[in-house]
């Protein structure tokens, strides 16, 4: 039997850069930013830098939307229809977003030839699932083996953030201990981490300095990794910094990526964190 040629699609709260999702050849399906009356394909009809900068002054916050099942259905059928016997379709954690449900509920025009894949994360958590079931799905690998290498992947993931504030993450409605200690933590930085689909609280530092140094802290804690992303939203510069201080004692090259505006939506400006794959 010749090799199964198996197409990768994702979201763009994988927040994968450009130049990977070429080499990769992963097809990202953008979501929709919704502010005041208009609404956005992410990274299509809006820039990062636009978006963040105007974040602060914006009432209503924005909000976001899932893109609508008929889009996925659109490239599931374009990659089928061109030569692509399996489609495998990995996105945001359900249990956050409706972007899985949509994807799920679009295979169902493709019996046994798409199958839906929950990361349980966002981000380069996401992302790097992406990335290692495409490396497999381009050495020939049937749907089943990449099935499982995702799975792998999705247990050695790690997305570990520290907010500005916590404010965005209270509106946005979808962390329910959030609104409990909003007064508490007003002038101190949130730490955040993803897990098993939900974002859990992992304390505070009284200053971002502190903030900066305990994530560098985290990032070594992780131990050995094949991959490794530093996350911001709108704070570059500090991003930079931390890879500096990490440098010597990286195994990998990492990306230094400017968060989604999906993401940033919910997180708020100014942000810091990191992504990882354990080896």
């Amino acid at each position: 039997m010749g090799s199964v040629k198996v197409s990768i699609v994702t979201d763009s709260t994988a927040d994968i850069p450009e130049h990977l999702l070429e080499e990769y050849a992963i097809s990202q399906i953008p979501n929709i930013l919704v502010i005041g009356d208009q609404s956005y394909e992410d990274g299509v009809q809006i820039s990062r830098e636009d978006f963040y900068t105007r974040l602060p002054a914006m009432n209503p916050l924005p909000s976001t939307a899932t893109p609508a099942t008929a889009k996925f259905q659109q490239v599931y059928e374009k990659l089928l229809s061109s030569g692509s016997s399996h489609v495998m379709s990995i996105h945001a954690s359900g249990t956050l977003s409706g972007i899985f449900n949509s994807a799920r509920i679009a295979s169902q025009e493709f019996p046994g030839r798409v199958e839906v894949f929950d990361s349980q994360f966002v981000t380069l958590g996401l992302g790097f699932q992406c990335l290692d079931a495409a490396e497999a799905a381009l050495d020939g690998m049937p749907i089943e083996s990449i099935l499982k290498i995702a799975e792998v992947a999705r247990k050695k993931a790690c997305v570990i953030a520290m907010l500005d504030t916590l404010e965005y993450v209270r509106r946005s409605g979808r962390v329910s201990w959030a609104k409990a200690r909003i007064g508490h933590l007003l002038r101190l930085k949130p730490f955040i981490e993803l897990r098993d689909g939900l974002v859990h609280s992992l304390g505070e530092t009284r200053t971002r300095r502190k903030g900066i140094e305990r994530l560098i802290e985290l990032i070594h804690r992780q131990g050995a990794m094949k991959r490794l992303a530093i996350l911001h939203t709108n704070a570059e510069a500090e991003a930079y910094q931390i890879l500096q201080q990490l440098s010597p004692r990286l195994p990998t090259k990492p990306e230094v990526v400017f968060v989604t505006t999906i993401i940033g939506a919910h997180v708020g400006p100014n942000g810091l964190g990191f992504a990882g794959l354990a080896l």
